[in-house]
């Protein structure tokens, strides 16, 4: 019968990796991609990136992706010193696939501008500043609220854990 115990507590163990993943994957779902510039344009010189920016509030976890044409555009990430000058000359990385994505994993600000001549300077950088998700203190009351789906999510993943755990202590 002890034998027989090693392949129960090994498949035992791998139900619950699993489950911790999903449930990982579930907490997760929170993040939210932005298409920057959308609904009304892309990374391109028409779109007003200081309004654009306004309207969203960044967190870690969330991804940008830049939407534009490869002939016409790239995307520079820079230095604050790169951003007030318009300058791409020491820059930290550089895209040029037409569709970049971005993931924001820190807090902190970056900053972003097409590198091609004259771009910049004629609005097409973006400056993303990246806030905890939660705060402690009066802030934390003016912070949005998560939504009920990533709540709901992260919810039925602790459930699914705790089920699991609950239904495999036998076997130990």
């Amino acid at each position: 019968m002890e034998w027989a115990r090693g392949p129960a507590m090994a498949a035992a163990a791998a139900v619950v990796m699993v489950a911790a993943v999903l449930a990982g994957q579930a907490m997760a779902a929170g993040a939210t991609t932005y298409t920057v510039g959308a609904p009304d344009g892309l990374w391109d010189m028409e779109t007003d990136y200081k309004e654009w920016v306004a309207r969203r509030t960044f967190h870690p976890g969330d991804k940008l992706t830049f939407t534009y044409s490869r002939e016409l555009h790239d995307v520079v990430e820079v230095t604050k010193a790169g951003y007030d000058a318009c300058s791409n000359a020491n820059n930290i990385s550089a895209f040029r696939s037409g569709n970049d994505l971005v993931a924001l994993t820190a807090v902190g600000t970056r900053y972003f501008l097409c590198g091609l001549t004259g771009h910049c300077g004629s609005g097409m950088k973006i400056r993303i500043d990246v806030v905890a998700a939660a705060s402690s203190g009066p802030a934390a009351a003016a912070a949005p609220l998560p939504s009920t789906s990533s709540v709901t999510a992260a919810v039925a993943g602790s459930r699914l854990v705790l089920v699991l755990l609950y239904a495999l202590l036998p076997l130990w």
